[in-house]
């Protein structure tokens, strides 16, 4: 057991969920309208940031939905995915402590991922879903087709994530991400799309990645 590898995806995570909350918490302060470009650029340069500063020791997963893919392509074993995760939460918890003593409670639940106006409960589960289903897709092919740029094809394609349904469903498609906000902030009513979503998300993306892709090595040129 390489706990260098668990205490890089805690903290890895701590800095890519501390910068999201913040920016959360800074265009409330600023008495912006709507953060929908300052949230989703805070959320992807934090994850640029881990993983640049972390992701060579434990392969910066920083989301439970990464690491279950992982698992379900062979990269991570499931001991290491549950000391993943775990530390993943925590670091995620501990961002959201972060805001709380620093700005307050209210900046906390500001962040709480949430189903927008007119969206359902289900619709929101169906974006999540569909959400990271992509981007476990871009994820997985990123990291075994073109290394070299999947630290930045990664955080792109959250970005645009956060852009397409950020007023939707909250733009989760972490569940770390998702029980940082909730725990702290003391609402956990639909924590439940949270979790379902991109967990399921993450499986059918790996799926339809073996289809199309294959998942072997690539064909030489």
């Amino acid at each position: 057991m390489d706990t260098r590898k668990y205490l890089a995806e805690l903290v890895g995570t701590f800095v890519f969920m501390a910068t999201g909350y913040l920016s959360v918490a800074a265009f409330g302060a600023a008495g912006m309208d709507s953060g929908l470009l300052v949230v989703p650029f805070a959320f992807g340069l934090g994850l640029l940031a881990a993983v640049f500063a972390f992701g060579h020791i434990s392969g910066g997963h920083f989301n439970p939905a990464v690491t279950v893919g992982m698992v379900l392509d062979g990269r991570t074993t499931p001991v290491d995915a549950v000391g993943y995760i775990v530390a993943q939460i925590i670091g995620a918890i501990a961002a959201a402590a972060v805001v709380l003593v620093a700005v307050s409670q209210d900046a906390v639940k500001a962040g709480i991922t949430a189903p927008g106006g007119g969206v359902t409960d289900i619709g929101a589960l169906i974006i999540e879903t569909v959400m990271t289903a992509g981007f476990l897709a871009v994820i997985l092919a990123s990291t075994k087709r073109a290394p070299a740029l999947a630290p930045l094809a990664i955080p792109l394609t959250l970005v645009g994530i956060h852009f397409a349904s950020a007023t939707l469903s909250g733009a989760s498609v972490n569940p770390a991400r998702s029980i940082g906000s909730a725990l702290v902030g003391g609402d956990l009513s639909v924590i439940w799309i949270y979790l379902v979503g991109p967990v399921v998300g993450a499986a059918i993306g790996w799926v339809a990645w073996r289809i199309v892709d294959g998942g072997g090595e690539a064909e030489a040129a």
